[in-house]
């Protein structure tokens, strides 16, 4: 029981905390934000606009006063919305049944406390909200005249606006927040600023919002444990061997080429969810490229030594670990568009060193043609890879932290604004969540290489083109390669759009098996069959038209793994007597799995 100087001190707050505690709160407040508001004055001055947002916006207001009607148009139909909703409003209050005007979509979280629907004045202003926001979406997209680049930019900002001018993201206008702070007499909110002041302090100098328990995890204590051994290392890779758990395995072993822009334990989370763990139990030998994190030391790496550094190089460890001259390889994302490049290079390359390495390819959710980039698009065009250069020329690379934040923005509500409002607004900690702690293990990205990759691949899409892109001095061409290809993408993909995505099967002049998985790029792809979750679609032939496959595709239900599968292992040669990393091979074990490689933060 607290004494009574306490009970009075805690009742003049009104928050259950002393003075003593708030002052301290204040004191560090007033030290954190000014160090924070100092690093941006002084580090940071040409952050100011550094996607040419605003002459996007004038352009695109350049173009709007052409024709203003349009911009009438909008403001009566804005008009009449709001005239229908404060009629609906007024009846309801009345005691009224009445229908609403506009209702969130099905996968907006933001609304789902009861309150937003059961209360007249809430409903009201998260109807007001949604037809606001709408009638800005709609204008912007309407707009005659814009380049694609521009429109496309102009669309994504002022969802951003929107997005956070939700009511849902202030603590006056949130139901859920006003039912905390009124139970608990305003602890949340002290809580909230704890959480902010933490996260600013730890962040040096760009807000970095807790997304998960960061605590709760380890690389290798509980997540990233499948066995296996570190069998080679070079300057850019550790090639993981992981441990059989069937006696016999397929012949022709499996090399997972995994994006460099997040870490590989996206596919070894944990054991119920792990693809790498469920692809040794089918009795894959199941090697993992681990990329390093760079530093200022490995700048001039450029995408060419990302090839012969990491698959070549993986593909000749393989043979020195199991005596097998060729594997069956699968790249994910960025890794699946060096896994393409590196096939094209294979058959170009005129001393044919690799020749038939690679046996087959799996592609999972990668682009090869980025005619139709999608959102991420919006970062990417000549002024703002100039200023990413001229950024990474100075440190050598691009912040890891910076490309997080970006593909954050593409799902604002979920990846942001969910957040602050948890752990701000409602003073919670956040969930532990293995898949949150994943995202948020950022990765840097060498200068040269990631300079090539947007320029040759985002602006200038000259993968795509028969000797477009030379890689170690040889043109390649995409449509040389006749590796049979298994290319899975996800509907709901906005990284990768599977319409982009499938544009690949018209490149490669193998057999392509394309399946597209439902939902999105990470939940699409790590979808175990015991949750029987989701669903994939497939179509035996590859029309020109995306939308063509799709009319005639086949629904299934539950994971596409299992389906993947059955075309890799017509495809691995037989069985052997199953392979003990380390052990009957040139190749030793350097470390334990999950390796040394993917420890380092960046």
């Amino acid at each position: 029981m607290p004494d009574d100087e306490t009970a009075s001190e805690n009742a003049d707050t009104g928050t259950g905390m002393d003075a003593g505690t708030l002052s301290q709160i204040a004191e560090r407040s007033q030290r954190i934000v000014s160090t924070f508001l100092a690093k941006h004055a002084t580090e940071m001055p040409t952050a100011t606009d550094a996607g040419h947002i605003g002459e996007a916006f004038m352009a695109m207001t350049a173009r709007m006063m052409h024709d203003p009607s349009k911009i009438i148009e909008a403001q009566v139909g804005l008009w009449q919305d709001y005239m229908n909703l404060w009629q609906q409003t007024a009846s309801r209050m009345m005691g009224d049944k009445t229908t609403p005007v506009i209702e969130p979509e099905r996968d907006d979280r933001r609304f789902r406390d009861p309150a937003w629907n059961e209360h007249a004045i809430f409903d009201y202003m998260k109807q007001s909200y949604l037809l606001t926001s709408r009638c800005m979406r709609s204008m912007v997209r309407d707009v005659d005249g814009l380049d694609d680049k521009t429109a496309a930019k102009v669309e994504f900002y002022t969802r951003q606006f929107a997005d956070a001018m939700s009511p849902s993201n202030f603590a006056v206008t949130n139901p859920e927040v006003l039912r905390a702070t009124s139970e608990t007499g305003g602890e949340n909110l002290v809580r909230g600023l704890q959480n902010l002041l933490d996260d600013m302090e730890r962040s040096d100098g760009q807000l970095r919002i807790s997304m998960t328990d960061e605590e709760a995890f380890e690389v290798g204590s509980n997540i990233a444990v499948t066995p296996g051994q570190v069998v080679f290392r070079n300057d850019l890779i550790e090639l993981i061997q992981y441990a059989p758990t069937t006696q016999a395995v397929a012949k022709r072993p499996l090399l997972i080429v995994p994006p460099w822009i997040n870490k590989f334990y996206i596919l070894d989370l944990k054991p119920e969810n792990s693809f790498i763990r469920w692809a040794v139990d089918q009795g894959q030998t199941v090697f993992v490229i681990s990329w390093i994190n760079p530093g200022a030391d490995l700048r001039d790496k450029n995408f060419e030594d990302y090839m012969i550094e990491g698959p070549l190089a993986a593909v000749d460890a393989i043979r020195d670990a199991t005596g097998e001259a060729s594997v069956n390889a699968i790249g994910y994302c960025i890794g699946g568009t060096l896994l393409g490049a590196t096939l094209a290079y294979v058959e170009a390359e005129p001393r044919g060193a690799w020749k038939d390495r690679i046996a087959s390819a799996t592609f999972f959710t990668t682009m090869l043609d980025f005619a139709e980039a999608g959102e991420l698009g919006v970062f990417i065009d000549e002024q703002q890879v100039a200023d990413l250069e001229a950024r990474m020329k100075e440190r050598g690379y691009l912040e890891g932290r910076e490309m997080a934040q970006t593909f954050n923005m593409m799902r604002a509500n979920d990846l942001i604004w969910s957040f602050v409002i948890n752990n701000y607004l409602l003073g919670k900690e956040p969930f532990p969540f293995d898949l949150l702690y994943w995202n948020g293990d950022s990765t840097r990205m060498p200068c040269a290489m990631h300079s090539f990759y947007l320029r040759k691949m985002y602006i200038e899409n000259r993968l795509r083109e028969p000797g477009g892109i030379e890689l170690a001095g040889v043109p390649i061409d995409l449509g040389r390669i006749r590796t049979p290809a298994y290319m899975v993408s996800t509907r709901e993909d906005h990284i990768a759009p599977w319409h982009s995505t499938y544009r690949g099967t018209q490149l490669l002049s193998g057999p392509v098996r394309f399946v597209l998985a439902a939902s999105g790029h990470i939940a699409g792809i790590v979808n175990p069959p015991v949750r029987r979750k989701y669903g994939y679609w497939t179509n035996d032939t590859n029309p020109h038209d995306a939308e063509e496959w799709f009319a005639a595709a086949r629904q299934h239900e539950g994971s596409w793994w299992p389906d993947w599968h059955d075309w890799v292992n017509d495809r691995s040669g037989g069985e052997v007597v199953a392979r003990t990393p380390g052990e009957g091979g040139s190749l030793r074990g350097l470390a334990q799995a999950p390796g040394t490689y993917v420890l380092a933060m960046a």
